[in-house]
């Protein structure tokens, strides 16, 4: 059995935070302001395993009003949800993600987002795709106020194994 899950996150930019995507630290004058580090890849990829598991979004598990996720690194919420993910017995065969940022660039960082996901979430590479566009100038994300994601997933289904 399969599921599949879509998610979404969003953040402004902001002086004085620093700037992680996908679990890695990218050279930046802002950062992503938010009660987390702000990691809107991460923060994607979890709705999208929530969504999958039918086990609401990110912000019932991990809500803004609760101090112990105040600054926390969005790795950890991935590695909560990931536990969760295991729990309900599923695998997760592949995630598919889009960063929107007119700036920086994300190239360079792609392949270090793969990699940090992947150990988080005990995959493949091969199974982790992170893709960047710009929005050509255009509203919030074109004039740089903020970075967005989006993250689908395919899960399956662990087979039982015979006694």
């Amino acid at each position: 059995m399969f599921k599949t899950g879509i998610g979404y996150d969003v953040h402004c930019l902001v002086k004085g935070r620093k700037l992680v995507l996908g679990g890695v630290p990218i050279a930046h004058d802002k950062g992503l302001d938010g009660h987390s580090d702000a990691d809107v890849v991460l923060h994607a990829i979890c709705d999208a395993l929530l969504g999958a598991l039918g086990q609401g979004d990110i912000g019932e598990h991990f809500p803004n009003t609760d101090q112990r996720f105040h600054n926390i690194a969005s790795i950890e919420l991935l590695e909560t949800v990931y536990l969760l993910v295991g729990k309900m017995g599923y695998v997760i065969e592949n995630i598919d993600t889009v960063i929107l940022a007119q700036e920086p660039k994300i190239n360079s960082y792609k392949s270090a987002m793969k990699t940090a996901i992947a150990k988080v979430l005990q995959i493949d590479e091969g199974c982790v795709n992170i893709k960047a566009t710009t929005t050509e100038g255009l509203g919030a994300l074109g004039r740089k106020e903020g970075i967005a994601a989006y993250a689908t997933v395919l899960l399956r289904k662990r087979r039982r194994k015979k006694t």
